[in-house]
């Protein structure tokens, strides 16, 4: 048997250990082994500046959030760590690569620096960015440097000309008044000794942007923009150095003469200023800055990772159209910018809109509401000229260009456009493909719309006038997400969020970040599906990392939630009163312009929902070892359900709401008894029949329905209903071209117009949570344990979809099922793969196997 291989370690959930917020961050690493090897020790190494220390050899199978086994590190402070194994032969493996950890500012006492911003920089109306710079001297050469930086908007920071870190629209949209993020970047390479420069551009971005629909509101946190940055210098002979922002930076403004999330950005390229970020830079028309409050307590590293460029795409084609402009196809609906790359005459100017979908041959901007979504870029007229707009982003397909010079425009934007694809760099865990191409489509649709709504929070959608954090979009999307994505940081980040947005009485907001809108959302009020999120999502993030932490950390808002909910219930248990109740949002039965008017009860919703919550709510106190709690929210799931029976249940063992979602909830959320669960699923299996294989299910039932055919027994209901292409269904949208998913089944009728509701988005994920799903039924690959230390493989093979495969970066390494049906389909052939340090059961028809790790294979009659 070959000797194993360490990865190198990880730390907690980050993709960049640079900067973190956690003083002794657990550690992970995955082993790679030989069929059946098994993990009996481990031991870790970690070297610090002052000391190398091992915690020897630890008798443990353990390889995942493994506790940090020394001194907690303190600000500023990094260490070096690597890991080896012993399996049973006793005979240790080769060290891992090293990796590297560096906590970032811990104390509110570590920040010298003030937030400052331009003089008069008070309830501007224009949107115009601010640059800001300082000139400094270093006295030696330089061993080390952090930049620590964060702003009341966003920004970009220039060291020497050259611009410090990758990243984009940082540091992101936190509860500002509790939580904001810095970022710390390694700029050692920038400094030189000598004469030195910093400057930053400084943007609206959601701090004082225009935020919200109907019209929004801007300065929602505050009426001027600010920037907080503190550079720390070591030199060789170990001097340190501290240029933090104060009164002595200076003010100015560049070629941005306008930037908007929504609208979009000017750029006037005759504006630009030659070396403002670059030391001996005239300044002296520069004027001032003036300090503003932040209060330090409330900086916080970041809990994943920013938003990047991730993909660039070509257009597909391109096109004239009869007003003079061009009209581009990227092939894909999706969110970024535009980068161009140019040459005209000074003062020409390009406009550039966009839009998700085409209508009668052009840009359907009416699905934008009061978003402009449009970029201008004025020449300077001194070559070729390459530009991207910095602080703003849009949600696209189709781009229309006009005012591009040349004599041959279409072949000029096709050779000069660029889209470039922008969301927070999550990596990439889960994959899934099929024999059907239309599914697979339907897959990848769900891809992309998680990729463009997950950009530094996660969104409802990315294009209009709202791009807000819906808590039950997020709620119902986040099993199918941390399937596809590592999304563990990035959502820590948003619950903390919640729970800090979360009302005084418990009540968690429609979105998050909380801002007033319009009447019907201001001030929010209790609403299941979406205050679940509080409760549910984080058991979803448990599930898929094993990490209890998640649980404890939001384990007070969670119970806070279930305790309002239940202060809303009837004698008999059922959630009657109270609220405004959203229910199954989106039904396809709801008129256009009345979305909330589903078939479904809503407080049959909110009922089923709250004993589902409760129950959830019991197992967290249960792993959490909290025993009083455990007992007291079990016996709330059983009254509620109780109530549910009583309320909602007939007779005949029929629904009181006779629909899909009625059935879909009571089964998957197990609220019926053995007879009551089989009965439901026999009906909802002929509402499906008799509905045409059509989707009768807004939010609330869609997640859920699939599955709860699966569990009753009736796959066929659930492939017809999967398959179907008459609207209202998913391949529906698939047939009309989408590459992402809709917010209704209608965003685009059958003649190709945009639905006539105001609320027509071409991408939100929502409806897309189908693809759990398609993971664990389709293809058959789910965690029977947290964490995936236990595998379930459990496909479903059936009808015209002949075989499937998926794949998921467990925190143990990688697990993946592969199934064909053979023999003209009178057997099933199934391959598995588990990761060292976890375990898997293959379930078929008629065989259930225990395997190990490693590779395994199995044939059965079908």
């Amino acid at each position: 048997m070959g000797t194993p291989s360490v990865s190198a370690p990880t730390f907690e959930h980050h993709r960049e250990a640079l900067g973190i917020g956690e003083a002794e961050p657990r550690i992970s690493f995955e082993v790679s082994a030989d069929q059946g090897w098994t993990q009996r020790a481990y031991e870790l190494e970690i070297r610090t500046a002052d000391e190398t220390w091992s915690t020897g050899r630890v008798e443990s199978g353990d390889s995942v959030l493994l506790p940090w086994p020394t001194s907690a590190l303190g600000s500023r402070e990094s260490a070096t760590v690597r890991a080896r194994v012993w399996g049973a032969d006793g005979t240790p493996s080769a060290w891992s690569p090293p990796a590297d950890v560096e906590v970032g500012l811990l104390d509110p006492e570590d920040w010298l620096a003030l937030a400052i911003s331009a003089v008069g920089d008070v309830a501007r109306e224009a949107t115009a960015p601010t640059l800001l710079r300082r000139e400094f001297q270093i006295a030696g050469p330089v061993s080390r440097a952090r930049l620590y930086v964060t702003a009341h908007g966003v920004h970009e920071v220039e060291i020497n000309g050259a611009r410090v870190g990758d990243d984009t629209l940082s540091p992101g949209w936190t509860s500002y008044s509790s939580r904001l993020r810095y970022q710390t970047y390694d700029v050692t390479a920038l400094l030189q000794e000598g004469a030195n420069a910093i400057g930053s551009w400084l943007a609206d971005g959601w701090y004082c942007g225009r935020l919200g629909f109907h019209g929004g509101e801007s300065n929602r946190y505050g009426e001027r923009t600010a920037l907080l940055a503190q550079l720390e210098v070591v030199l060789a002979d170990g001097t340190r150095q501290v240029i933090a922002t104060d009164t002595s930076w200076r003010s100015g403004t560049g070629p941005i003469t306008a930037s908007s999330l929504y609208d979009g950005e000017v750029y006037d390229a005759r504006g630009e200023v030659t070396g403002w970020s670059r030391p001996a830079f005239d300044e002296s028309e520069w004027a001032g800055v003036e300090t503003v409050e932040r209060d330090p307590a409330t900086l916080v590293a970041p809990d994943g990772p920013p938003v990047r460029c991730t993909e660039e795409r070509r257009p597909l084609s391109a096109w004239s159209t009869p007003a003079g402009t061009v009209l581009v196809d990227f092939g894909q609906n999706l969110v970024g910018r535009l980068r161009i790359t140019v040459e005209g005459d000074s003062g020409e100017t390009i406009t550039l809109r966009h839009a998700e979908v085409l209508e009668h041959g052009e840009l359907a901007t009416r699905p934008l509401r009061g978003a402009a979504a449009t970029d201008t870029y004025i020449l300077a007229g001194d070559g070729v000229e390459t530009w991207e707009p910095r602080f703003t982003f849009h949600g696209f397909r189709y781009a229309e260009i006009s005012g591009w010079p040349g004599t041959d425009p279409v072949r000029e934007v096709l050779a000069g456009v660029v889209a470039r694809v922008y969301h927070t760099d999550l990596r990439r865990l889960g994959e899934f493909e099929c024999s059907d191409p239309l599914v697979n489509r339907l897959h990848e649709n769900v891809v992309w719309s998680m990729r463009g709504n997950f950009l530094d929070i996660p969104t409802d959608c990315p294009q209009r006038d709202e791009r807000l954090g819906w808590t039950g979009d997020l709620q119902v999307f986040a099993p199918t997400a941390a399937f596809l994505y590592d999304c563990t940081g990035m959502l820590s980040s948003w619950l903390k969020d919640l729970a800090a947005e979360q009302l005084p009485d418990g009540n968690v907001p429609w979105y998050v970040p909380y801002i007033p809108t319009i009447p019907m959302w201001t001030p929010p009020e209790p609403s299941a599906v979406w205050g679940d999120a509080a409760v549910l999502t984080p058991w979803d993030l448990y599930v898929a990392t094993g990490d209890q932490q998640v649980l404890a950390r939001q384990y007070d808002s969670a119970k806070a939630w279930v305790e309002l909910a239940a202060s809303m219930t009837a004698d008999d248990g059922a959630w009657d009163h109270g609220g405004y109740q959203l229910g199954d949002w989106l039904d396809p039965n709801a008129p256009p312009e009345d979305p909330i008017a589903a078939l479904t009860d809503p407080y049959l919703v909110a009922t089923a929902y709250l004993a589902h919550s409760a129950r959830r709510l019991s197992e967290i106190a249960a792993v959490l070892g909290r025993e009083e709690d455990q007992r007291r929210y079990v016996e709330v799931a059983d009254r509620v359900r109780g109530g549910f029976r009583t309320r909602y249940l007939t007779d005949d063992g029929l629904m009181a709401s006779d629909t899909q979602t009625a059935y879909a909830l009571a089964i998957a959320f197990e609220l019926l008894d053995e007879q009551g669960t089989a009965t439901a699923g026999a009906r909802l299996a002929e509402l499906v029949r008799k509905a045409g294989n059509k989707i009768a299910t807004g939010f609330a039932g869609t997640p859920l329905v699939t599955e709860a055919l699966s569990r009753t027994g009736h796959i066929q209901a659930a492939y017809d209903l999967l398959l179907e292409r008459e609207c209202p269904s998913w391949l529906y949208a698939v047939d009309h071209g989408a590459t992402t998913i809709w917010e209704r089944w209608d965003s685009m009728l059958p003649d190709g117009t945009v639905n006539p509701g105001a609320m027509t988005s071409f991408n939100h994920y929502a409806l897309g949570a189908v693809a759990s799903w398609l993971h664990r039924r389709v293809a058959g690959i789910s965690p029977a344990e947290p964490g995936y230390r236990v595998i379930d493989f459990c496909p479903n093979p059936h009808g015209p979809i002949t075989s499937a495969r998926a794949s998921h970066h467990t925190p143990y390494g990688t697990a993946s099922i592969r199934w064909e049906v053979i023999h003209d389909g009178a057997a099933l052939h199934v391959d598995v793969v588990v990761p060292a340090g976890a375990s898997g059961r293959i379930v078929l028809p008629g065989s259930e196997l225990e395997v190990a790790a490693g590779r395994s294979q199995v044939t059965v009659d079908l």
